[in-house]
């Protein structure tokens, strides 16, 4: 992974609240900018659910043959068939990484997020990134009470036809990052 993933992930996970006992006493921390001094940040309580692993860094692409060619015969990965998501406007592809997947996302559709990437980032760019939670439901619904914006509130069904999250960029350090129900 490239350092500014990396960093976007660190930066991610020091912004969730973490659970700390001190002299018997379960306390909730956060170094986001939201948390309340001397106690537990406002609308936050003991977690009902937990982070699991990065599922995977999803690239927006100008050109999905070519992006795949590149993966699969230049670099030798194992990749899936191109799988269109008319729900969510994108084709796809996962290139398969060992520890975790790229998500090569390209267009589907006038009403694609993808297509305004892509007028912005004309040669393609990291798109968000995807952790698994345990319980995506209790997850949107304390991170929403911390003040934390789900783009779709309600989980919809994702690429690995789990329940699916993004949360809003501007409140994880520049990031979009997508909850995937593991």
């Amino acid at each position: 992974f490239t350092p500014n993933i990396m960093a976007a992930v660190v930066t991610l996970l020091r912004r969730l609240p973490s659970r700390t006992f001190l002299n018997g006493a379960l306390q909730i921390s956060t170094t986001s900018h939201r948390a309340v001094s001397g106690g537990v940040p406002q609308g936050l309580s003991e977690r009902l659910w937990s982070l699991g692993k990065l599922n995977h860094v999803a690239i927006a692409v100008p050109n999905l043959e070519s992006a795949t060619a590149l993966y699969r015969d230049v670099m030798g990965a194992t990749v899936s068939d191109v799988t269109p998501l008319p729900e969510h406007g994108v084709y796809t592809v996962f290139v398969e990484l060992g520890n975790t997947k790229l998500e090569l996302l390209h267009p589907l559709g006038e009403k694609s997020p993808i297509e305004g990437f892509l007028k912005k980032n004309a040669a393609g760019g990291i798109h968000h990134i995807c952790i698994e939670v345990d319980n995506i439901t209790e997850a949107v619904k304390q991170l929403t009470s911390g003040k934390i914006r789900a783009l779709n509130p309600e989980p919809k069904i994702g690429a690995h036809g789990k329940p699916v999250v993004f949360l809003h960029p501007k409140d994880c350090n520049g990031v979009l990052v997508e909850l995937e129900e593991a």
